[in-house]
């Protein structure tokens, strides 16, 4: 190994200098730029000395509509969700956003990584959410990668055969309750414990090794 890399965290050299953090959207529709962003939930991912992946604490958040947004009644009768319920302790896009990208943030610069890169079961529609909303509230410090991400489905497709989460999760032995799902939270822990499912059975069939 080059002196270089010794002086990197084992998380930093794994994912070429991305910090991998799962997320979640919770949503009011299928339109990032009309429908209402209403959950959102991270996983900053951690890791061992050797080199094995482990789920960290969820931080989710419940978020108010912006104004003029869509919301489809489809997608809040699917989802379970009131918008408007006060129970919900719902927080405008900016406050929300800031407040799950400051321990992210932290995180990148304690592990030596780059920035963050999004972990998402189909990551295109968690993504394209999580940047709309920060376009929306004018966040300079996405700590985000733009465009790209890990995406559990394609994964899941290799590893196990399937592309479902809650499937995905039972092929690989991980427990799922169907009636939790569709939680941001929830389902962020879930597609952060197949993720760190995946990426510790390749290395243990030997898969990956530190560059020299």
């Amino acid at each position: 190994m080059s002196r270089e890399n010794r002086e990197k965290s084992t998380m930093a050299l794994r994912f070429r200098g991305f910090l991998p953090v799962v997320v979640d959207v919770e949503t009011a529709g299928f339109n990032a730029r009309t429908d209402a962003l209403l959950e959102v939930a991270a996983c900053i991912l951690e890791m061992d000395d050797q080199g094995f992946l482990v789920p960290g604490e969820v931080h989710a958040i419940n978020v108010a509509p912006f104004e003029g947004a869509n919301l489809e009644k489809s997608a809040l009768e699917f989802t379970g969700i009131d918008p408007f319920n006060p129970l919900r302790d719902a927080r405008p896009e900016e406050e929300a956003l800031n407040e799950l990208f400051r321990p992210i943030r932290k995180t990148i610069k304690s592990t030596g990584c780059n920035r963050a890169i999004l972990v998402g079961h189909n990551a295109f529609f968690d993504h394209s959410f999580l940047f709309a909303a920060a376009e929306r509230a004018d966040i300079k410090r996405n700590p985000f990668h733009p465009f790209s991400t890990l995406d559990t489905a394609s994964l899941s497709a290799l590893a196990v055969g399937h592309t479902v989460l809650s499937r995905s999760c039972q092929l690989a032995g991980i427990d799922f309750d169907n009636r939790a799902a569709h939680s941001a939270a929830y389902d962020t822990q879930k597609t952060a414990e197949l993720f760190c499912e995946i990426v510790n059975r390749w290395k243990n069939l030997g898969g990956w090794f530190d560059e020299v």
